[in-house]
């Protein structure tokens, strides 16, 4: 009986292991925090002038 304990859970163990898909879900959060980190502060920047353009359009309407 214990025997068979050990091997499942060896068995669990190799099996998670062997699966990528938690290192990938990792990878794309990381891409995505970086993304975050560039365009917050961009739009933060660009945002007053963004405005000012588009209410310049909306104005010559």
């Amino acid at each position: 009986m214990l025997n068979t304990l050990l091997t499942n859970v060896r068995n669990a163990i190799e099996q998670t292991r062997r699966d990528e898909r938690g290192a990938t879900m990792i990878e794309y959060g990381l891409l995505v925090a970086l993304i975050a980190v560039v365009v917050v502060p961009a739009l933060l920047i660009l945002g007053p002038a963004i405005v000012a353009l588009f209410t310049g359009i909306a104005g010559n309407l």
